[in-house]
C-alpha cells in the first residue's frame, strides 16, 4: 500500500514479493521476509482461490509466516479478509484488562490474542474515552508531509498483530542462535498458541486460545 492506498492486486503482488516470489516487471527481493504482518482488512470471505488466498498460499509454501489483524467491527472474523484467509495466524485484540476489546472481531478461525488497546476505562463497554489504555508509539504528526515526532495512542487488532510478529522473529532469532532450523508458518502457529498465557478475563466470544506471552514463545524457539 502507498500514501494514497492500493488495490488487492497491489496488496497480493505484495505478499508474493516480500516472501520472494517473482512479480512480473518488479526486481527480485534479495532478502525475503520470514514474517509478514497485514494490519489491514475489509469485509468478504478469503477463499482459497481468491488473489489473498493464493498469494498467502504461495508465501507459506516459501516458509513465510503470515499474521493478519483480526478486524474491528465486533463481529465475526470469517466474514473479513484477509482474517478469514486459509493458513494466516488471525489475531484478536485485549484491552488492558486483558479482556476481549470492545470492537475486536472474534470467531472460530482466530488463533490467539494480543493487546490492542482499550478504548473504554477497564475495557468497558461504553464511558469516557481512556487515553491510557492506548497503545502507543512513535508516531509523527505531519498529514502529507514528515512534521512533528510524537507518540501516538492507538486501539484496534492492527496493534494486536504486530505484537504477534514481534515475538514471531524472536521466536526465529532464539532458533537461530540455538542452531536450528526457522520454524515453519505451521511450527510457528503452534509456539506461540501453545506458550499463550490464560485469560484473566473470561471471553463471552471466542479470542483464540489464550493471550501472546513473548518469553514463552521465544524460550520455545
Amino acid at each position: 500500500l502507498g500514501h494514497c492506498g492500493g488495490t488487492t492486486a497491489d496488496i497480493a503482488d505484495a505478499i508474493v514479493w516480500a516472501s520472494g516470489g517473482s512479480v512480473p516487471g518488479v526486481p527480485a527481493n534479495q532478502n525475503p521476509a520470514e514474517i509478514i504482518n497485514m494490519s489491514l482488512g475489509g469485509f468478504g470471505v478469503c477463499e482459497a482461490d481468491s488473489a489473498y488466498g493464493q498469494a498467502i498460499a504461495s508465501a507459506r509454501q516459501r516458509g513465510t509466516t503470515v499474521i493478519v489483524a483480526a478486524g474491528n467491527s465486533n463481529s465475526d472474523a470469517s466474514s473479513f479478509t484477509p482474517a478469514s484467509c486459509p493458513g494466516v495466524i488471525n489475531v484478536a485484540a485485549t484491552g488492558i484488562s486483558g479482556a476481549r476489546a470492545v470492537y475486536s472481531n472474534f470467531g472460530a478461525n482466530i488463533a490467539l490474542s494480543a493487546p490492542g488497546g482499550g478504548v473504554y476505562p477497564n475495557d468497558a463497554t461504553s464511558g469516557p474515552t481512556a487515553r491510557t489504555g492506548f497503545v502507543w508509539s512513535a508516531g509523527n504528526r505531519g498529514l502529507t508531509t514528515p512534521g512533528e515526532s510524537a507518540y501516538v495512542g492507538q486501539a484496534g487488532t492492527s496493534m494486536a498483530a504486530p505484537h504477534v510478529a514481534g515475538v514471531a522473529a524472536l521466536v526465529i532469532s532464539a532458533a537461530m542462535q540455538a542452531g536450528r532450523p526457522v520454524p515453519t508458518p505451521q511450527e510457528m502457529r503452534e509456539i506461540l498458541t501453545q506458550t499463550s498465557r490464560d485469560f484473566p478475563v473470561r471471553p463471552l466470544r471466542q479470542i483464540g486460545v489464550g493471550i501472546l506471552d513473548a518469553a514463552k514463545a521465544a524460550a520455545r524457539g
